[in-house]
């Protein structure tokens, strides 16, 4: 199993705060975070090439991981670390990803059901993102909560497991205790006034929740 860059993936969002949204990614990295899916999926194709390269650019200078959301092309541009699939990729769409960005490109899928991060790991993904755990407002419409059932049901699979929708830091130990590999989160930090103290936050609640989890295994 191929291990994350970080617990923490950060998931971009222009629209969460009228500041930069590099301005926001540089806070995040600043905070602690390493790890951004560079989402923004509604510009149009120079635009977010635009966007997308100031966002590399302080990924870079970090040292962070860059996963660039559904545009393999885009994510070879950029000289990102992997893609981020939609739900329902299968063995062909990771193959001709993975043809892209190379051998060493992380490939995560998006998934809505235990079932679907199986399909996900039959078909060759690195991590899926399932999702919603929680009630969100971020991406309404896919379901009633999953909870921590659905990541125990998931972590069976095989896969990292990476918890996503409604997850703040007085979840996330419910999600580490569940089985989740890592977390991602979307409106905390792109909306908040200090987006470095509220990765700061998530990431210190990550850190008891791996403490607490040590101390229950031996």
């Amino acid at each position: 199993m191929r291990a994350l860059p970080s617990p923490l993936l950060a998931v971009t969002d222009r629209h969460g705060h009228p500041r930069p949204l590099a301005e926001t990614v540089q806070a995040v990295l600043d905070g602690g975070g390493r790890w951004i899916w560079f989402r923004d999926r509604d510009l149009e194709a120079d635009a977010r090439l635009r966007l997308g390269a100031r966002v590399a650019e302080r990924v870079r200078a970090a040292n962070g991981v860059l996963t660039v959301g559904g545009d393999v092309a885009l994510a070879r541009a950029l000289g990102a670390d992997g893609v981020h699939l939609g739900g329902g990729s299968g063995p062909e769409a990771i193959a001709a990803a993975r043809a892209t960005l190379g051998a060493a490109a992380l490939i995560g899928v998006s998934a809505h059901a235990p079932r679907e991060a199986a399909a996900a790991a039959r078909a060759g993904a690195d991590y899926v993102t399932l999702s919603p755990i929680f009630t969100t407002t971020s991406k309404p419409g896919y379901g009633p909560a999953l909870g921590p059932e659905g990541l125990a049901a998931a972590r069976a699979v095989g896969l990292p497991i990476v918890a996503l929708g409604g997850v703040g830091p007085e979840v996330i130990g419910a999600c580490r205790a569940a089985g989740a590999a890592g977390f991602a989160v979307m409106g905390g930090p792109m909306r908040a006034l200090d987006p470095a103290d509220a990765t700061r936050a998530l990431l210190t609640a990550w850190g008891a929740a791996e403490s607490s989890a040590a101390r229950t295994a031996t």
